[in-house]
């Protein structure tokens, strides 16, 4: 399992009924701040590896025989390996996307020749609309790129007819051109900001879990508090 501290906890607040964005584990959980304790010892004796960069190589080997990942590691990896499948839980999971950010106007002051006034380009408007055509999902619809086009998530992709003499994998994936179900999909989440009584929660959490000396699992625990320090200052 990956080491990113909201992904794992995220995965807590899920399988109790709860968000990726809970602001107040006494009151939004079912059980309260004990509860979320109790399923994250839990997962602590479950889970063989914390690891973002080498989960994946305990996938491959059978050492484990399921990983939680983001879909840009574990799409390509299931494509390797005709005995896998990525599957998104029924209640959900985390979103993410790329972004882009557009900078507001600044003057510089400046006495040089061919000084002006920065901002977005004139032609930016024509830039969005390329990119949002609809022939511009084709790399997700080929699956060249893990993920899914932003297309489909307002309108989400037809499914794809199996070539009936392409050899079909052991397991079935969920995903449809790299979306899950309507239902499924209405239960992710894009993950906002900690609140201060977040930040607490996760605080109060890390100071009550058994950490080990060394070893991943106490790497993980370390880089969640470490997190959660530095934001408690700003």
């Amino acid at each position: 399992m990956i080491d990113s501290p909201r992904e794992v906890i995220g995965a807590v607040l899920k399988q109790l009924g709860s968000s990726y964005n809970t602001i107040d584990m006494e009151t939004e959980v079912n059980g309260g701040r004990e509860a979320v304790l109790s399923s994250f010892t839990q997962l602590q004796k479950q889970v063989q590896l914390f690891d973002s960069m080498n989960y994946l190589k305990s996938f491959g080997v059978g050492d484990v025989w399921v990983t939680v990942g983001w879909s840009s590691d574990v799409i390509p990896a299931a494509k390797r390996m005709s005995n896998v499948a990525v599957v998104v839980p029924k209640s959900g999971s985390s979103l993410w996307a790329d972004l882009w950010a557009v900078p507001c106007a600044t003057r510089f002051q400046t006495d040089r020749i061919g000084g002006r006034t920065r901002g977005p380009s004139p032609l930016i408007h024509q830039w969005f609309d390329f990119c949002l055509q609809s022939a511009r999902s084709l790399p997700f619809r080929q699956e060249i790129i893990p993920g899914a086009s932003p297309l489909f998530l307002e309108n989400p992709a037809p499914e794809v007819l199996q070539d009936r003499n392409k050899k079909k994998p052991k397991l079935e994936s969920n995903l449809v051109r790299g979306v899950p179900p309507p239902e499924i999909l209405e239960k992710c989440e894009f993950l906002e900001p900690l609140s201060d009584k977040a930040v607490g929660d996760y605080q109060w959490l890390m100071s009550r879990v058994h950490r080990p000396r060394g070893g991943l699992l106490g790497t993980m625990l370390q880089k969640i508090s470490t997190m959660l320090d530095l934001k408690s200052r700003f």
